[in-house]
Formats: structure tokens, C-alpha cells, sequence
């Protein structure tokens, strides 16, 4: 019967592949049938299921789980990648579920980059040269785009798509099934096909810690950014700018959509 063979404090399976290349830190542990390419480093820890691939130039933190049948730092799917030599980084204890697909970046970037204690659901896909930030959660079969930016926290839920190139603040709230085309503003909750921002994502906020006054502040905010139909968004801005003692939370809202390039969601 085919076993784990213990290497050097690591657990490789007999049947799993490994190139010369591939470094494996201590604890490290190999499913049947994994497959770990030239230029991988797995860090301390880190498990690796059945007939998953880490294919090449990928990073693995520590502590990470790749779950069976995930493709990870695999070629970007992008007509103008060229072979050249680009990476994939994942940070320290994300857990990336069953038949995830995670590209590695392109000429652009030259990266793509996973936070630290993310949870990436099953089937999930992360383009080329994307950014996802710490603690984000993305649900069952999110499809991401290349050069998408998750800020850290936020929470994409089941079936959601993000447009190339769009932006997801940090802490935000996207329900199911949702069509992204342009950015979604940090600390909002929003869905829809196309996504429109409903409100303040406040339990989240609450469950981090964050006090009754910036929340309050935020939703006032949001009130006038996105329920006055009296002000487009730039005069929406520009009052927001007259007020007294703006909180952090609000003044970053102001600044992330300051700096769109898509636009953001109404």
C-alpha cells in the first residue's frame, strides 16, 4: 500500500511529484498525487491534498491549506503572456478550498498576490496580477478578473464576478451572485446584477471592533454620497469636505473613491 515518506520533518506521499526546485520547509505534508513545481517554496506547515498542483514560482506561507484538486500559480489566461517569468505569493494560514484555480501575474505586474488568513471557497478563481488583501473571504466560485484589488476583510459572497482592472474596498460586504463592473467603496454592503451599494456594512464593523461613533459617521456619509439625488457624486463629495471633523473611516471612503478610475457603484 503506497504511504507517506517522511523527508527531512516533511510528509510526501510516495505517489506525489516534486521537482528538484521545489523547497519544502519543515512540517510540510503531500497528498497523493500532488504535483509541486520548479521554483515553489512551501513554508512551514503547509498541507497539500490529494492531486492538487502548485504548478511553478509560487510562494506558499506558512501554515496554509490547498485542499484536493486546486491549481495554484498556474499560467496567467491572458493572450498577451508571453512565458516570461512571473510569480504567484500566498500569505501565512489562507486556506484555499477544492479545485481553486490561482494564476500567477504577468509582464504588467509581474505578480499576483494572496493576503495572510484568507478563505478562498471552492472553485474560486483568481486572475493574473490581482492583489487580495489579509482576512478576505471569497465564497463558492467567485470569479475574479486580472488586476482586481480586494482590500482586507471584505467578504465576496457565492457565484460574485469582478470585472478586470475593478477595485473592493476593505471591510466591504458583496452579496451572492453579483455582477461587479466598477469599484465598491470600502466599508459599504452591496449586490446585485449590476452591484449597487444598500448601506453600511455595520455588523461587520461591529464584529472588528469598530466603535458605535464610526459607524455612525460612516452611515451619515453614506447618506449623502449615495441617497442625495439632489447632489451627484462629485458635489456629494465636495459637501462631505465642508464638514467638521470627519472620522478616519469616512475621510478613506472619500479618498478610495476620489482615486477611481472605473467610477463606483451607485
Amino acid at each position: 500500500m503506497n504511504g507517506p515518506v517522511r523527508i527531512d520533518e516533511t510528509s510526501v506521499h510516495s505517489t506525489a511529484v516534486v521537482h528538484a526546485d521545489a523547497v519544502l520547509h519543515p512540517g510540510v505534508e503531500l497528498g497523493p498525487f500532488a504535483v509541486i513545481g520548479p521554483g515553489v517554496e512551501l513554508g512551514a506547515n503547509v498541507r497539500v491534498g490529494a492531486h492538487a498542483v502548485i504548478e511553478r514560482d509560487t510562494r506558499v506561507g506558512e501554515g496554509c491549506r490547498i485542499s484536493h484538486g486546486a491549481v495554484v500559480g498556474s499560467d496567467p489566461q491572458d493572450l498577451k503572456y508571453a512565458g516570461e517569468s512571473t510569480r504567484l505569493e500566498v500569505g501565512d494560514r489562507t486556506r484555499i478550498r477544492e479545485f481553486c484555480t490561482l494564476n500567477r501575474g504577468t509582464a504588467a505586474t509581474g505578480i499576483t498576490r494572496i493576503g495572510s488568513d484568507c478563505l478562498l471557497m471552492a472553485y474560486t478563481h483568481v486572475a493574473h496580477d490581482c492583489t487580495v488583501g489579509d482576512h478576505v473571504i471569497l465564497s463558492n466560485a467567485v470569479q475574479i478578473g486580472g488586476h482586481v484589488h480586494v482590500g482586507d476583510w471584505a467578504i465576496l459572497g457565492a457565484l460574485t464576478g469582478a470585472h478586470q482592472f475593478t477595485r473592493i474596498g476593505e471591510h466591504s460586504f458583496i452579496g451572492g451572485a453579483t455582477k461587479i463592473a466598477q469599484d465598491v467603496p470600502p466599508y459599504v454592503l452591496a449586490d446585485g446584477n449590476p452591484c449597487q451599494a444598500r448601506g453600511i456594512n455595520s455588523v461587520g464593523l461591529q464584529r472588528r471592533g469598530y466603535s458605535q461613533e464610526s459607524i455612525y459617521g460612516l452611515r451619515a456619509a453614506f447618506r449623502t454620497l449615495f441617497k442625495n439625488r439632489a447632489l451627484n457624486l462629485g458635489q456629494a463629495l465636495n459637501e462631505l469636505e465642508l464638514q467638521d471633523e470627519l472620522t478616519a473611516e469616512v475621510r478613506s471612503l472619500m479618498k478610495f473613491i476620489r482615486e477611481s478610475e472605473r467610477g463606483v457603484i451607485s
